[in-house]
């Protein structure tokens, strides 16, 4: 799906891979978030023959005007996972809602593992 709306300039459409491109960029800048893993394998083997994906480890799903992401991350080990946890969840969403103008209304993160 994407997301659509119409404005006093005209419609405008953007698809789930940008928003996912986004959020993987977004979430990747955060203090903490060392890597994100796919959360298929099937995804994980794709990866080995492109290029770096931003939208790695990012499942995104649109309903109408809101926005629901997961994220599947590598935090750095030492770091509070709540504060970090909490700083990637208003990262993330702060950043979709002004990029998008739509309103994100969860973002589930799962932490796959720590790394030194």
């Amino acid at each position: 799906m994407s997301l659509r709306t119409h404005n006093f300039y005209g419609a405008i459409t953007i698809t789930d891979d940008v928003v996912a491109s986004l959020a993987g960029h977004l979430a990747q800048e955060c203090y903490g978030v060392v890597d994100m893993i796919p959360s298929k394998f099937s995804s994980s083997i794709a990866d080995v023959f492109r290029a770096r994906n931003k939208s790695k480890g990012v499942r995104v799903v649109t309903k109408g005007d809101r926005i629901f992401v997961e994220l599947f991350v590598i935090f750095r080990y030492g770091v509070s996972i709540s504060a970090v946890a909490d700083s990637l969840k208003s990262t993330v969403k702060y950043g979709l809602e002004k990029f998008t103008g739509m309103i994100v209304d969860t973002i589930d993160i799962h932490v796959v593992g720590i790394k030194l």
